[in-house]
């Protein structure tokens, strides 16, 4: 049960400072002035999932989650 623990604590090490990475290389939200002329509909908003924001958001979600779920799993095995 310790090995497991131990695993486990540095595999959500590893996640939280690629998160970190992750959040800190993501680009704000702010659209400028393009958005109040309607200049937001480029091309690349429109094709957003397939850009490296887009795949920067994926695995910050997928991230996020793993985060949750060791988390907890850590709190119970303590």
């Amino acid at each position: 049960m310790a090995a497991l623990k131990i695993v486990l604590s540095i595999i959500f090490v590893i996640i939280c400072i690629a998160l970190s990475v992750i959040i800190l290389m993501q680009e704000g939200r702010s659209s400028g002035l393009g958005a109040v002329s309607g200049m937001a509909d480029t091309y690349w908003g429109k094709n957003k999932g397939r850009s490296m924001e887009g795949a920067l958001e994926k695995f910050t979600k997928f991230a996020a989650v793993l985060f949750m779920l060791l988390a907890v799993v850590l709190n119970i095995l303590n």
